[in-house]
Protein backbone atom coordinates (compact mmCIF):
# COMPACT_ATOMS: atom_id res chain seq x y z
CA UNK A 1 0.00 0.00 0.00
CA UNK A 2 2.80 2.21 0.76
CA UNK A 3 4.29 1.39 -2.62
CA UNK A 4 1.01 2.05 -4.22
CA UNK A 5 0.72 5.23 -2.37
CA UNK A 6 4.24 6.13 -3.23
CA UNK A 7 3.81 5.17 -6.86
CA UNK A 8 1.19 7.01 -8.52
CA UNK A 9 -0.24 5.14 -11.40
CA UNK A 10 -1.42 6.92 -14.33
CA UNK A 11 -3.60 4.12 -15.48
CA UNK A 12 -5.02 0.81 -14.37
CA UNK A 13 -2.91 -1.15 -16.76
CA UNK A 14 0.18 0.34 -15.40
CA UNK A 15 -0.95 -0.52 -11.95
CA UNK A 16 -1.80 -4.12 -13.02
CA UNK A 17 1.52 -4.55 -14.69
CA UNK A 18 3.19 -3.24 -11.65
CA UNK A 19 1.40 -5.64 -9.44
CA UNK A 20 2.06 -8.52 -11.77
CA UNK A 21 5.68 -7.78 -11.88
CA UNK A 22 5.73 -7.50 -8.12
CA UNK A 23 3.87 -10.82 -7.77
CA UNK A 24 6.31 -12.51 -10.15
CA UNK A 25 9.14 -11.10 -8.20
CA UNK A 26 7.79 -12.39 -4.91
CA UNK A 27 6.97 -15.70 -6.49
CA UNK A 28 10.46 -16.02 -7.81
CA UNK A 29 11.78 -15.09 -4.41
CA UNK A 30 9.56 -17.70 -2.73
CA UNK A 31 10.73 -20.34 -5.21
CA UNK A 32 14.30 -19.51 -4.53
CA UNK A 33 13.65 -19.58 -0.81
CA UNK A 34 11.85 -22.92 -1.16
CA UNK A 35 14.72 -24.28 -3.13
CA UNK A 36 17.19 -23.00 -0.58
CA UNK A 37 15.03 -24.56 2.15
CA UNK A 38 15.08 -27.88 0.39
CA UNK A 39 18.81 -27.64 -0.07
CA UNK A 40 19.19 -26.65 3.55
CA UNK A 41 17.01 -29.51 4.71
CA UNK A 42 18.92 -31.93 2.54
CA UNK A 43 22.22 -30.55 3.82
CA UNK A 44 20.87 -30.66 7.37
CA UNK A 45 19.89 -34.28 6.93
CA UNK A 46 23.27 -35.12 5.49
CA UNK A 47 24.98 -33.21 8.23
CA UNK A 48 22.76 -34.85 10.82
CA UNK A 49 23.52 -38.25 9.41
CA UNK A 50 27.18 -37.42 9.43
CA UNK A 51 26.91 -36.12 12.98
CA UNK A 52 25.09 -39.26 14.00
CA UNK A 53 27.80 -41.29 12.37
CA UNK A 54 30.45 -39.27 14.12
CA UNK A 55 28.46 -39.55 17.36
CA UNK A 56 28.29 -43.28 17.01
CA UNK A 57 31.95 -43.39 16.24
CA UNK A 58 32.68 -41.09 19.18
CA UNK A 59 30.48 -43.16 21.47
CA UNK A 60 32.11 -46.36 20.34
CA UNK A 61 35.49 -44.76 20.75
CA UNK A 62 34.41 -43.44 24.13
CA UNK A 63 33.31 -46.93 25.12
CA UNK A 64 36.62 -48.26 23.91
CA UNK A 65 38.46 -45.58 25.84
CA UNK A 66 36.40 -46.30 28.93
CA UNK A 67 37.12 -49.98 28.66
CA UNK A 68 40.77 -49.15 28.04
CA UNK A 69 40.65 -46.79 30.98
CA UNK A 70 39.15 -49.48 33.17
CA UNK A 71 41.71 -51.96 31.95
CA UNK A 72 44.49 -49.48 32.60
CA UNK A 73 43.06 -48.76 36.03
CA UNK A 74 43.04 -52.45 36.78
CA UNK A 75 46.56 -52.76 35.48
CA UNK A 76 47.53 -49.75 37.54
CA UNK A 77 46.04 -51.35 40.62
CA UNK A 78 47.82 -54.60 39.91
CA UNK A 79 51.04 -52.71 39.24
CA UNK A 80 50.58 -50.79 42.48
CA UNK A 81 50.01 -54.04 44.32
CA UNK A 82 53.06 -55.57 42.69
CA UNK A 83 55.06 -52.44 43.46
CA UNK A 84 53.97 -52.56 47.08
CA UNK A 85 54.89 -56.21 47.24
CA UNK A 86 58.22 -55.59 45.56
CA UNK A 87 58.82 -52.55 47.73
CA UNK A 88 58.16 -54.53 50.91
CA UNK A 89 60.30 -57.38 49.60
CA UNK A 90 63.10 -55.02 48.65
CA UNK A 91 62.82 -53.35 52.03
CA UNK A 92 63.17 -56.72 53.72
CA UNK A 93 66.10 -57.57 51.48
CA UNK A 94 67.73 -54.21 52.18
CA UNK A 95 67.20 -54.71 55.91
CA UNK A 96 68.70 -58.19 55.66
CA UNK A 97 71.64 -56.89 53.63
CA UNK A 98 72.17 -54.09 56.14
CA UNK A 99 72.20 -56.65 58.96
CA UNK A 100 74.61 -58.81 56.97
CA UNK A 101 76.77 -55.76 56.31
CA UNK A 102 76.81 -54.88 60.01
CA UNK A 103 77.72 -58.46 60.89
CA UNK A 104 80.40 -58.49 58.19
CA UNK A 105 81.83 -55.23 59.52
CA UNK A 106 81.83 -56.64 63.05
CA UNK A 107 83.54 -59.82 61.82
CA UNK A 108 86.02 -57.71 59.89
CA UNK A 109 86.80 -55.65 62.99
CA UNK A 110 87.21 -58.84 65.02
CA UNK A 111 89.47 -60.32 62.35
CA UNK A 112 91.55 -57.15 62.22
CA UNK A 113 91.84 -57.20 66.01
CA UNK A 114 92.74 -60.89 65.87
CA UNK A 115 95.32 -60.17 63.16
CA UNK A 116 96.85 -57.44 65.32
CA UNK A 117 96.93 -59.82 68.28
CA UNK A 118 98.53 -62.48 66.08
CA UNK A 119 101.12 -59.97 64.88
CA UNK A 120 101.87 -58.97 68.46
CA UNK A 121 102.08 -62.63 69.47
CA UNK A 122 104.32 -63.27 66.46
CA UNK A 123 106.59 -60.40 67.50
CA UNK A 124 106.67 -61.75 71.05
CA UNK A 125 107.47 -65.23 69.74
CA UNK A 126 110.21 -63.83 67.51
CA UNK A 127 111.69 -61.97 70.46
CA UNK A 128 111.40 -65.10 72.58
CA UNK A 129 112.99 -67.09 69.73
CA UNK A 130 115.89 -64.65 69.51
CA UNK A 131 116.27 -64.74 73.29
CA UNK A 132 116.13 -68.56 73.23
CA UNK A 133 118.71 -68.66 70.43
CA UNK A 134 120.97 -66.33 72.39
CA UNK A 135 120.44 -68.37 75.54
CA UNK A 136 121.12 -71.56 73.58
CA UNK A 137 124.30 -70.10 72.13
CA UNK A 138 125.36 -68.95 75.59
CA UNK A 139 124.51 -72.38 76.99
CA UNK A 140 126.44 -74.09 74.19
CA UNK A 141 129.40 -71.80 74.82
CA UNK A 142 129.29 -72.51 78.54
CA UNK A 143 128.82 -76.21 77.80
CA UNK A 144 131.87 -76.19 75.53
CA UNK A 145 133.82 -74.34 78.20
CA UNK A 146 132.65 -76.85 80.80
CA UNK A 147 133.61 -79.74 78.51
CA UNK A 148 137.04 -78.21 77.94
CA UNK A 149 137.42 -77.59 81.67
CA UNK A 150 136.33 -81.16 82.43
CA UNK A 151 138.78 -82.51 79.88
CA UNK A 152 141.54 -80.34 81.33
CA UNK A 153 140.65 -81.39 84.87
CA UNK A 154 140.49 -85.05 83.84
CA UNK A 155 143.95 -84.77 82.32
CA UNK A 156 145.16 -83.04 85.48
CA UNK A 157 143.46 -85.73 87.56
CA UNK A 158 145.22 -88.46 85.58
CA UNK A 159 148.53 -86.68 86.05
CA UNK A 160 147.83 -86.31 89.77
CA UNK A 161 146.91 -89.98 90.04
CA UNK A 162 150.16 -90.87 88.33
CA UNK A 163 152.01 -88.55 90.69
CA UNK A 164 150.25 -90.06 93.69
CA UNK A 165 151.16 -93.53 92.48
CA UNK A 166 154.76 -92.36 92.12
CA UNK A 167 154.60 -90.85 95.61
CA UNK A 168 153.21 -94.07 97.03
CA UNK A 169 155.88 -96.07 95.24
CA UNK A 170 158.56 -93.74 96.52
CA UNK A 171 157.07 -94.03 99.98
CA UNK A 172 157.27 -97.82 99.78
CA UNK A 173 160.85 -97.63 98.53
CA UNK A 174 161.70 -95.24 101.34
CA UNK A 175 160.18 -97.64 103.86
CA UNK A 176 162.20 -100.48 102.36
CA UNK A 177 165.33 -98.37 102.49
CA UNK A 178 164.65 -97.46 106.11
CA UNK A 179 164.20 -101.11 106.97
CA UNK A 180 167.37 -101.99 105.09
CA UNK A 181 169.19 -99.20 106.86
CA UNK A 182 167.89 -100.40 110.22
CA UNK A 183 169.05 -103.94 109.44
CA UNK A 184 172.47 -102.68 108.42
CA UNK A 185 172.67 -100.57 111.56
CA UNK A 186 171.86 -103.62 113.68
CA UNK A 187 174.39 -105.79 111.86
CA UNK A 188 177.22 -103.28 111.91
CA UNK A 189 178.81 -102.30 115.15
CA UNK A 190 179.91 -98.75 115.61
CA UNK A 191 183.69 -98.80 115.15
CA UNK A 192 184.30 -95.32 116.33
CA UNK A 193 182.59 -93.06 118.82
CA UNK A 194 180.46 -90.16 117.78
CA UNK A 195 181.60 -88.11 114.81
CA UNK A 196 183.22 -84.84 115.42
CA UNK A 197 180.96 -81.86 115.85
CA UNK A 198 182.18 -80.38 112.56
CA UNK A 199 181.02 -83.32 110.43
CA UNK A 200 177.72 -83.51 112.32
CA UNK A 201 177.02 -79.84 111.79
CA UNK A 202 177.92 -80.19 108.10
CA UNK A 203 175.51 -83.08 107.64
CA UNK A 204 172.72 -81.32 109.52
CA UNK A 205 173.33 -78.18 107.49
CA UNK A 206 173.00 -80.16 104.24
CA UNK A 207 169.75 -81.77 105.36
CA UNK A 208 168.27 -78.50 106.62
CA UNK A 209 169.27 -76.75 103.38
CA UNK A 210 167.35 -79.37 101.44
CA UNK A 211 164.32 -78.76 103.63
CA UNK A 212 164.49 -74.96 103.54
CA UNK A 213 163.72 -74.52 99.83
CA UNK A 214 161.04 -71.90 99.04
CA UNK A 215 157.56 -73.37 98.77
CA UNK A 216 153.97 -72.29 98.79
CA UNK A 217 151.71 -72.60 101.86
CA UNK A 218 150.62 -76.17 102.24
CA UNK A 219 148.19 -78.07 104.40
CA UNK A 220 149.55 -79.43 107.73
CA UNK A 221 148.47 -82.86 108.85
CA UNK A 222 149.16 -85.20 111.73
CA UNK A 223 152.22 -87.48 111.58
CA UNK A 224 150.31 -90.77 111.59
CA UNK A 225 147.79 -89.93 108.82
CA UNK A 226 148.41 -91.95 105.66
CA UNK A 227 148.41 -90.52 102.15
CA UNK A 228 145.06 -91.31 100.45
CA UNK A 229 144.88 -93.78 97.62
CA UNK A 230 144.19 -92.64 94.02
CA UNK A 231 140.55 -93.75 94.27
CA UNK A 232 140.05 -91.75 97.48
CA UNK A 233 141.83 -88.81 95.93
CA UNK A 234 139.59 -89.00 92.83
CA UNK A 235 136.44 -89.21 94.97
CA UNK A 236 137.50 -86.25 97.12
CA UNK A 237 138.41 -84.28 94.01
CA UNK A 238 135.04 -85.00 92.38
CA UNK A 239 133.23 -83.99 95.59
CA UNK A 240 135.19 -80.78 95.82
CA UNK A 241 134.62 -80.03 92.13
CA UNK A 242 130.87 -80.62 92.42
CA UNK A 243 130.69 -78.49 95.57
CA UNK A 244 132.73 -75.51 94.35
CA UNK A 245 133.93 -75.31 90.72
CA UNK A 246 137.60 -74.40 90.36
CA UNK A 247 138.48 -71.08 88.88
CA UNK A 248 141.49 -70.69 86.53
CA UNK A 249 143.41 -68.93 89.31
CA UNK A 250 142.72 -71.83 91.70
CA UNK A 251 143.84 -74.37 89.11
CA UNK A 252 147.05 -72.46 88.44
CA UNK A 253 147.62 -72.18 92.19
CA UNK A 254 147.09 -75.93 92.61
CA UNK A 255 149.52 -76.68 89.78
CA UNK A 256 152.09 -74.32 91.27
CA UNK A 257 151.69 -75.97 94.67
CA UNK A 258 152.14 -79.42 93.16
CA UNK A 259 155.19 -78.25 91.21
CA UNK A 260 156.77 -76.74 94.32
CA UNK A 261 156.05 -79.88 96.31
CA UNK A 262 157.57 -82.07 93.63
CA UNK A 263 160.67 -79.84 93.44
CA UNK A 264 161.01 -80.08 97.21
CA UNK A 265 160.64 -83.86 96.99
CA UNK A 266 163.36 -84.03 94.34
CA UNK A 267 165.70 -81.77 96.34
CA UNK A 268 165.09 -83.74 99.54
CA UNK A 269 165.70 -87.03 97.76
CA UNK A 270 168.89 -85.77 96.17
CA UNK A 271 170.14 -84.56 99.54
CA UNK A 272 169.18 -87.87 101.14
CA UNK A 273 170.99 -89.80 98.41
CA UNK A 274 174.08 -87.62 98.80
CA UNK A 275 174.00 -88.11 102.55
CA UNK A 276 173.62 -91.85 102.08
CA UNK A 277 176.58 -91.94 99.71
CA UNK A 278 178.53 -89.87 102.17
CA UNK A 279 177.69 -92.32 104.96
CA UNK A 280 178.77 -95.31 102.90
CA UNK A 281 181.91 -93.50 101.81
CA UNK A 282 182.81 -92.78 105.43
CA UNK A 283 182.80 -96.44 106.49
CA UNK A 284 184.23 -96.00 110.01
CA UNK A 285 181.64 -93.38 110.83
CA UNK A 286 178.83 -94.84 108.68
CA UNK A 287 176.72 -96.14 111.54
CA UNK A 288 176.87 -92.91 113.49
CA UNK A 289 176.10 -90.72 110.49
CA UNK A 290 173.31 -93.07 109.44
CA UNK A 291 171.81 -92.78 112.89
CA UNK A 292 171.89 -88.99 112.78
CA UNK A 293 170.59 -88.96 109.21
CA UNK A 294 167.73 -91.29 110.04
CA UNK A 295 166.80 -89.27 113.11
CA UNK A 296 166.88 -85.92 111.27
CA UNK A 297 164.93 -87.21 108.31
CA UNK A 298 162.29 -88.82 110.52
CA UNK A 299 161.95 -85.65 112.56
CA UNK A 300 161.59 -83.68 109.37
CA UNK A 301 158.92 -86.06 108.03
CA UNK A 302 157.00 -86.24 111.27
CA UNK A 303 157.02 -82.49 111.81
CA UNK A 304 153.49 -81.03 111.43
CA UNK A 305 154.99 -77.88 109.92
CA UNK A 306 156.28 -79.63 106.80
CA UNK A 307 154.23 -80.32 103.62
CA UNK A 308 152.46 -83.63 103.23
CA UNK A 309 154.27 -84.75 100.10
CA UNK A 310 157.73 -84.39 101.81
CA UNK A 311 157.18 -87.54 103.90
CA UNK A 312 158.44 -90.89 102.75
CA UNK A 313 159.95 -89.83 99.41
CA UNK A 314 163.46 -91.13 98.85
CA UNK A 315 163.65 -91.88 95.18
CA UNK A 316 165.36 -89.40 92.88
CA UNK A 317 163.05 -87.72 90.31
CA UNK A 318 163.95 -85.44 87.49
CA UNK A 319 161.83 -82.25 87.50
CA UNK A 320 162.35 -79.13 85.46
CA UNK A 321 161.99 -75.58 86.64
CA UNK A 322 158.66 -73.82 86.54
CA UNK A 323 157.94 -71.94 83.30
CA UNK A 324 158.15 -68.19 83.55
CA UNK A 325 154.68 -67.66 82.04
CA UNK A 326 152.95 -69.47 84.94
CA UNK A 327 152.26 -67.05 87.81
CA UNK A 328 153.37 -67.80 91.33
CA UNK A 329 151.21 -69.52 93.91
CA UNK A 330 148.47 -67.65 95.69
CA UNK A 331 148.96 -66.69 99.34
CA UNK A 332 145.59 -68.19 100.36
CA UNK A 333 144.64 -71.30 98.33
CA UNK A 334 140.95 -72.02 97.98
CA UNK A 335 139.08 -74.76 99.78
CA UNK A 336 138.97 -76.92 96.65
CA UNK A 337 142.78 -76.81 96.34
CA UNK A 338 143.09 -77.85 99.98
CA UNK A 339 140.74 -80.76 99.33
CA UNK A 340 142.80 -81.84 96.32
CA UNK A 341 145.98 -81.73 98.37
CA UNK A 342 144.31 -83.79 101.09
Amino acid sequence: MEDSEEHRFSSVEEETRYWKELAMKYKQCAANTQEELCEFQEGSREYEAELETQLQQTESRNRDLLSENNRLRMELESVKEKFEMKHSEWYRQISTLEDDLAQTKAIKDQLQKYIRELEQANDDLERAKRAAIMSLEDFEQRLNQAIERNAFLESELDEKENLLESVQRLKDEARDLRQELAVQQKQEKPKTPMRTSLETERTDTAVQASLSLPSTPSVHRAPNINIPTPATFRRGFEDSYCATPLTPAARISALNIMGDLLRKVGALESKLASCRNFVYDQSPDRATVSMYMNRDVLETRMSPHQPLCDTGLVKRLEFGTRPSNIPGPMSHPSQSVVKMLL
